[in-house]
Order: structure tokens, then C-alpha cells, then sequence
């Protein structure tokens, strides 16, 4: 008897599953979304890779939860049950987070990039010169479906509609690493409110009307040296003899006018 597994290859199909924008070609349109797929695709194998993107073009995909350290989601197959899925990854502490934060608020242009909702392609260097990794090169992954292959349809599905949801925000590649939008980005303004050379940046059309204008001088407080002793210069260059007693009374009414 065949296997029941066999016996039903083709997918249940969904009404409202998440389905990719992508409907042909590569899934990913952001440099932070594509490197996460490159990995993929040199690790994972490539024939049930094919496979996952005709379920996430297909809708198959019913739910993805992301976590700290854990994606977790629903796929719906060729069985009645939707399968169960779990991808999990190494979360970084506060304190590799805190040293982190540090870095990346010693980079105006990162911190600006990353106020802005924008990924500064340099972060990937950022991480990798402190011994991290960005983006996860192991995965910790498991499906409740019979296939054995790595990874089977249903996570590759998972992983590429997962990769186009760093599309639309990619503080989600830091919230898997354990640090969420809210607490990095108030880290980030916390350094920028501390920094006393940060300058607010002003819409460049808000400054049409005084860009041509002179610029204004500076003034500068008048500088005061301090006095110095009326006798100093014969103290530098003693006068022979008793000279400079007789000298000293002269050099002080000097000092005085």
C-alpha cells in the first residue's frame, strides 16, 4: 500500500494564505533581504527551495510569528493539518548589544540610516568585525511534515516570505537578534541627544530662503592675557649690582600707566 503521504502530493489550497509579491524571478528586493536569501541558498537544497517558492507564490503560508531567537508559522500541505513550523537562531545578550548600540552610535551616517528606518549596508561589517554575525548562517529549523530533506518545501516557503518581510522593515533581522525596533532606535536617540557635535539635519527646502545669505561672523570674546609682574623683566635679565633696586620702583609706574 502506498504511503498516505504519497498518495496525496499536491496542496491543499488556501483562501487569505500570505502569498509573495514576487511572482517570478528572485524573491527579495533590498540588499538586507537578498543576503539573507544568498545564505540560503548555498546552505539549503535547492530543488525543495524551488519547491517553497511556488508555496509562498501560492499561498500556502497561513501564519509566521517572529521573535527574539524564533520564527515561528503554519503551512497548510497536502494534509488536512496544517504543518508546524519552527526556525530558531542564537540571540545576543544586552551586554553584546550594548556594545553594539556603541558602535553603531560612533557612526553618524549608520545612526542617521538607521533613525531614517534605513539598513547601512556597512552593519554587516559592523557585526562581522566584532566576531557576529547579522545574518544567521546556522539555522535551527523543524517542520512537522514526513519530509526529511533540509529544508523541506514548507520552511523554504517560510524563508522566503520571511526574507520579504525584511523588505518592509528591516529592524525585523535585529528583533530576531534579540534587539526590537523601539529599544535600539531610542538607544540610538539616547547617544544622539547625549552627542554634543550631533546637528539636527533641516529639509534643505526649509532653508531656500536664507541659503544665499551672508554668512554670520562669529564674534569672538576679547581675549585678556593675564598681567604680568611690573619687575618681571629684570628678574629674566638681572641689571649688575644694586641696579635693580633702583630700577623696580620705575618699572612699576610703568606697569601702572
Amino acid at each position: 500500500m502506498a504511503d498516505w503521504w504519497y498518495d496525496r502530493p499536491q496542496p491543499i489550497k488556501v483562501e487569505g494564505g500570505l502569498r509573495a509579491r514576487s511572482q517570478r524571478g528572485s524573491i527579495g528586493s533590498t540588499w538586507w533581504s537578498r543576503r539573507f536569501i544568498d545564505i540560503l541558498e548555498r546552505i539549503c537544497d535547492k530543488g525543495r527551495l524551488t519547491r517553497g517558492r511556488a508555496y509562498a507564490r501560492q499561498g500556502q503560508v497561513l501564519s509566521i510569528d517572529l521573535a527574539a531567537g524564533r520564527v515561528r508559522a503554519a503551512v497548510q500541505g497536502s494534509r488536512s493539518t496544517p504543518y508546524k513550523i519552527t526556525i530558531n537562531i542564537e540571540v545576543y545578550g544586552d551586554a553584546l548589544w550594548e556594545a553594539i548600540e556603541e558602535s553603531i552610535a560612533a557612526q553618524a551616517v549608520y545612526r542617521a540610516k538607521l533613525l531614517a528606518g534605513e539598513m547601512p549596508a556597512e552593519i554587516e561589517e559592523l557585526f562581522a568585525s566584532m566576531g557576529i554575525d547579522l545574518f544567521p548562517r546556522d539555522l535551527d529549523m523543524d517542520c512537522s511534515c514526513p519530509d526529511w530533506g533540509f529544508p523541506c518545501k514548507h520552511l523554504s516557503a517560510v524563508l522566503y516570505l520571511l526574507a520579504e518581510s525584511f523588505d518592509d522593515d528591516p529592524f525585523l533581522v535585529l528583533a530576531w537578534r534579540g534587539r526590537t525596533r523601539e529599544q535600539l532606535l531610542g538607544s540610538l536617540a539616547t547617544e544622539a541627544a547625549a552627542d554634543p557635535l550631533a546637528v539636527a539635519d533641516v529639509p534643505f527646502a526649509d532653508r531656500l530662503a536664507d541659503f544665499y545669505a551672508p554668512g554670520a561672523t562669529a564674534h569672538r570674546p576679547e581675549r585678556r592675557h593675564p598681567a604680568a609682574a611690573p619687575d618681571l623683566l629684570l628678574r629674566v635679565f638681572p641689571p649688575p649690582g644694586d641696579l635693580g633696586q633702583a630700577l623696580t620702583p620705575a618699572y612699576e609706574k610703568f606697569a601702572d600707566a
